[in-house]
């Protein structure tokens, strides 16, 4: 691959806007990463549960009567 294709991929690459469950496809996909790294013993399934968990909470903190 030339430089040139590679600079036009990366280019193209800047513009892609990415929908919400991309976004959180990725953003899980980061944290298995990570994790793992520092603990072999963390799966995407324990991931995935914790995201959940953060979601639920993150919810029902926005429909509280305090926010």
């Amino acid at each position: 691959m030339s430089d040139r294709e590679f600079e036009l991929l990366v280019d193209r690459a800047r513009r892609i806007e990415m929908t919400p469950p991309e976004k959180e496809a990725q953003r899980r996909s980061f944290a298995y990463g990570n994790a793992n790294i520092e603990n072999s013993a963390v799966t995407r399934e324990m991931v995935d549960k914790a995201a959940a968990e953060l979601a639920e909470e993150e919810s029902a903190s926005s429909r509280s009567p305090d926010r």
